[in-house]
């Protein structure tokens, strides 16, 4: 299989690029290039590079497995980068109970802090409908399929 030819650029020296775990991990480790706060109490986490991903594809931040040993969470959980976009890839976190400073951060500048991995984006097109066919399941929500 071809691999995607994503161009990554370095915004410092120190910028580590991502890398995989192992040859067969599914996702890319990333590390932290810097740490800051922002003016709502969120640490943002850069990660010292910037894409240019092919037309067709998007970029996917995740938290690492590991990080769930910790109580910070990522704000939005996954982050998508189009394939437009030029700036540093960053993360931000926040700790579960939103108390900033109780919480000592679960990684430093230098540590892997998250991983990245890139899909295809399919075109779709909406097709207004004044009924959907009917399914055993039907309008069941969360949780409505059992344990």
């Amino acid at each position: 299989m071809t691999p995607l030819k994503v161009k990554m650029k370095r915004l410092w020296p120190s910028t580590k690029i991502p890398m995989k775990g192992s040859p067969e991990a599914a996702c890319y480790d990333a590390f932290a290039s810097s740490i800051t706060f922002d003016q709502k109490g969120n640490v943002v986490i850069g990660l010292g590079f910037s894409t240019e991903i092919p037309v067709g594809y998007k970029g996917i931040i995740v938290p690492r497995s590991g990080f769930s040993n910790y109580k910070w969470v990522m704000n939005n959980n996954v982050g998508q980068v189009d394939s437009d976009y030029r700036g540093e890839w960053m993360m931000k976190i926040k700790p579960l109970n939103n108390a900033l400073g109780e919480e000592p951060l679960p990684f430093a500048v230098g540590d892997r802090c998250c991983q990245i991995y890139f899909e295809k984006v399919l075109d779709v097109e909406f097709e207004e409908v004044e009924s959907l066919n009917d399914t055993q399941r039907g309008q069941g929500g969360f949780g409505s399929t059992g344990k």
